[in-house]
């Protein structure tokens, strides 16, 4: 019955994660919105970090703990579910519209840092002798780096039209908001713990990889408010939140996720990966742009084929 425990706790965990994570969406969101930003800023930005912030806090007890496959599951598994299952998802809800300037700017910034993720970790597969994905510090830094980049850009933005943007009125108030902000830091944190600590006993009393687990429970689970935030918003025509959401939380997950535990803790292997799995993020990023592209709406067609795509991928996961 020990299964049962681990179940229960991982269910607890996601449960205080995902709720959490949508409190401090609305906090931070209310915060930003007193600086009068944009729904395309604050998606890319406030709304993004908040629902990463999950995945940001199983990377650094993963990485601490020394379980770098969890960590690389963690933000490849959340990358492909964001586009392909997320937007694919909301896409066949409601065609998403795609203005001109995400297609010209956001869109080529997301395909150029997965592309830059993509190969960084490509020349250490080829470089290791066993063939383990070995990331390490300076990789962290350069993925922090291209981060700052996109951050310096979001900054250029908002100078540039500011006072421009709508007024909207913020959910909370300014001390509600940094309140809520900071309980909900510490109630991410305490409960990212008890879904790695579980999902790793899941792993092994099922006598399956932790890349498995992470890629399946973990992942989806925690991928839950990106979601949520995508499809609602794509039924209302908020396109701007919907898609800003995904190309933010991306680069984040590359940036933050994934670069800071990196400079922190060092580098890690994580032999469970193929070339296949690296590729596969590279894939959807690349999906993600042509499909908008084509005709600046991502059409239900096109969100079929990219629920198609997932279920590709799960099912090499799932074989592999």
């Amino acid at each position: 019955m020990e299964y049962v425990k681990v179940i229960f706790l991982l269910l607890v965990g996601f449960v205080v994660l995902v709720k959490s994570s949508d409190y401090f969406v609305d906090a931070v969101s209310s915060i930003a919105t007193n600086f009068k930003m944009s729904k395309m800023m604050i998606a890319l930005t406030v709304a993004a970090f908040g629902t990463c912030a999950p995945e940001l806090a199983i990377s650094f007890t993963s990485i601490s703990g020394g379980s770098g496959d969890i960590a690389l599951a963690n933000v490849l598994g959340s990358n492909v579910v964001n586009i392909l299952l997320v937007i694919g998802l909301a896409a066949t809800i409601a065609p998403i519209k795609v203005k001109n300037e995400v297609i010209k700017k956001e869109l080529p910034i997301l395909l150029v840092i997965t592309s830059m993720f993509v190969l960084a970790t490509i020349s250490h597969y080829f470089g290791a002798s066993d063939n383990d994905f070995i990331l390490n510090g300076q990789d962290g830094i350069l993925f922090i780096c291209f981060f700052f980049m996109f951050i310096f850009y979001i900054i250029s933005v908002v100078k540039a039209k500011q006072g421009v943007f709508e007024s909207e009125k913020p959910k909370y108030g300014m001390v509600k908001s940094i309140i809520i902000t900071l309980v909900c830091c510490i109630l991410i944190i305490i409960s990212s713990d008890l879904v790695v600590d579980n999902a790793k006993e899941l792993a092994t009393i099922l006598n399956v990889s932790n890349k498995l687990i992470t890629m399946t429970v973990v992942v989806i689970g925690t991928s839950l408010p990106e979601m949520t935030m995508t499809v609602v918003a794509a039924k209302k025509g908020e396109f701007d939140i919907a898609l800003g959401n995904i190309i933010g939380t991306n680069i984040f997950n590359i940036g933050i996720v994934l670069g800071l535990p990196l400079i922190i803790y060092g580098g890690f292997s994580s032999p469970s990966f193929s070339l296949i799995d690296i590729l596969f993020v590279h894939l959807a990023a690349f999906v993600l742009y042509a499909f908008a592209k084509n005709d600046k709406v991502l059409s239900k067609v096109e969100g079929a084929i990219m629920i198609v795509l997932f279920v590709m991928y799960y099912t090499y996961v799932f074989i592999g």
